[in-house]
């Protein structure tokens, strides 16, 4: 029997599983690093993802991603470590 995750806060940059070090110069899809996010995501059918610096996470709320692509971001959620998903309570602009 797996242990319930707590709530905790997540820190690092919305981008897409396309370019998860958050470094959109080989796709260059947009004419930002947000512009490629959305796009890679619109046009590859592929998730909005957290890079922290190191790890990638998946993010069950997609619609909030989108509107904080290529952002830093604070995510508070729980962890499922056997899918590496956050789902997501809260997402906001990183101070």
């Amino acid at each position: 029997m797996f242990a319930a995750q707590s709530r905790q806060t997540f820190s690092g940059t919305i981008t897409d599983d396309e370019c998860p070090i958050a470094d959109h110069s080989g796709m260059r899809m947009g004419s930002t690093d947000a512009a490629c996010a959305i796009a890679c995501v619109d046009d590859h059918s592929v998730p909005f993802v957290l890079f922290d610096g190191k790890e990638v996470y998946r993010l069950s709320d997609q619609e909030k991603s989108r509107e904080f692509a290529g952002k830093k971001v604070a995510v508070v959620g729980t962890l499922d470590s056997r899918t590496n998903t956050i789902q997501v309570d809260s997402m906001a602009a990183a101070k």
